[in-house]
């Protein structure tokens, strides 16, 4: 985590000092939240929940579960769950955009945000943050990067606590 944060300040020292950051998340327990608001304070950055409009349930998280919302979601690679409420991402010249990480890669999710913030992303620097109790967030990287190539991705970090 140490060499993450010493990252993350670095790339922060080589933003202009006029930049202005944005932490967007999802987090279904808490874990990404956390690492969010530790990487915002860092950053100095706007932080900001991307929230679905119908919460996850215990239930609707269980990946042994091929019936389960999650799974589901997941196994349909144009899904993309509603979210509560839009952001606006005009002001913002850096964006880090965290999740935990599902099947390798990213929740159906963040496809939404991205999707409902397409083309105002362009042009950005887009780093991805993950959390993972076993995976990297390297597969997660590699699909961002090939399901949104209009966006400027810089390398992801994993941000799991320990």
């Amino acid at each position: 985590m140490k060499k993450y944060v010493m990252a993350l300040v670095c790339a922060a020292m080589m933003m202009p000092m006029n930049a202005k950051t944005l932490v967007a998340f999802f987090s279904a327990t808490g874990t990404t939240k956390a690492a969010a608001e530790k990487l915002a304070k860092q950053q100095n950055a706007v932080l900001w929940e991307i929230e679905p409009a119908e919460k996850y349930t215990a239930a609707d998280l269980d990946w042994r579960n091929s019936k389960s919302r999650s799974s589901m979601e997941m196994n349909d690679p144009e899904e993309r769950p509603t979210i509560k409420r839009c952001t606006d991402v005009t002001p913002y010249d850096t964006v880090y955009v965290g999740f935990p990480i599902w099947w390798g890669i990213c929740p159906r999710i963040i496809n939404s945000w991205l999707d409902n913030n397409l083309p105002q992303l362009e042009g950005k620097t887009m780093i991805p943050f993950a959390t993972s109790g076993s995976s990297g967030i390297e597969e997660a990287e590699v699909y961002l990067k090939k399901t949104y190539p209009s966006l400027n991705w810089k390398k992801g970090m994993l941000l799991n606590q320990r």
